[in-house]
């Protein structure tokens, strides 16, 4: 399985985490909430759907809507399949949460990360947030080098193009302070008791009593364009 059809897989988990949904509405989901699978197509979310029912983590239902009744009769039409997440796929989903290696510091797999946070533990949340700045002040190191190698060799579009890749790391890192500050000071999304997960509330990026970044974290941050 490849990283990225790994997040997909674990984002699916976590959106019908929270209720069954059909493939449409479950697509614009991940379009709307987690800005990280906006390139997503129907042709590459319905294998995943089906590799995770074959797996025993999700089951598949007919759908019970207005809508749905009314499709049957129609030439042509199905009632719409509702995916709902198995007791199997809640624990694995929680498996997943709970691991903090080197992929959950990546750009794209960062972003899903914090979309779930919510349903994330204290403890796994600042691993993630404390490997994600890791990651980046190494990248921002190797930037930095590559800049003042080449600086001379730059014209000046390329030059303002670096600083600005490097200002961009430079922000987010700055927001992971934040973050992990606030962890570290008890502040949950929603304001939740220390010591648990925060409340669970993906479904518009809101991140409550925490700092908010410009957009879906990991989303934006240039890559090591100056090595």
């Amino acid at each position: 399985m490849s990283r990225r059809s790994g997040i997909l897989e674990f984002a699916v988990l976590g959106l019908l985490r929270e209720s069954p949904m059909h493939g449409y509405e479950l697509r614009k989901r991940l379009n709307t909430s987690l800005g990280v699978f906006r390139a997503f197509s129907y042709g590459t979310l319905y294998p995943c759907l089906k590799t995770l029912v074959a797996n025993g983590w999700l089951i598949e239902e007919p759908g019970h809507t207005p809508e749905d009744a009314l499709a049957a009769p129609l030439a042509g039409r199905r009632a719409k399949i509702v995916y709902r997440l198995t007791a199997e796929g809640k624990e694995h989903f929680e498996d997943l949460l709970s691991q903090t290696g080197p992929d959950a510091y990546e750009d794209e797999h960062f972003a899903a990360r914090f979309a779930f946070f919510g349903q994330t533990s204290r403890d796994v949340r600042m691993r993630v947030l404390e490997g994600r700045r890791s990651r980046l002040e190494e990248r921002l190191e190797k930037m930095r080098a590559s800049l003042a190698r080449t600086r001379e060799r730059l014209d000046d579009y390329t030059l303002e193009l670096q600083r600005h890749g490097m200002e961009s790391v430079e922000r987010e890192v700055r927001w992971l302070n934040e973050l992990i500050e606030s962890e570290r000071a008890g502040r949950d999304l929603k304001g939740s008791a220390p010591g648990g997960a925060a409340q669970q509330d993906t479904t518009s990026g809101s991140t409550g009593g925490l700092p908010r970044p410009g957009g879906i974290p990991g989303t934006d941050t240039p890559g090591d364009t100056a090595t």
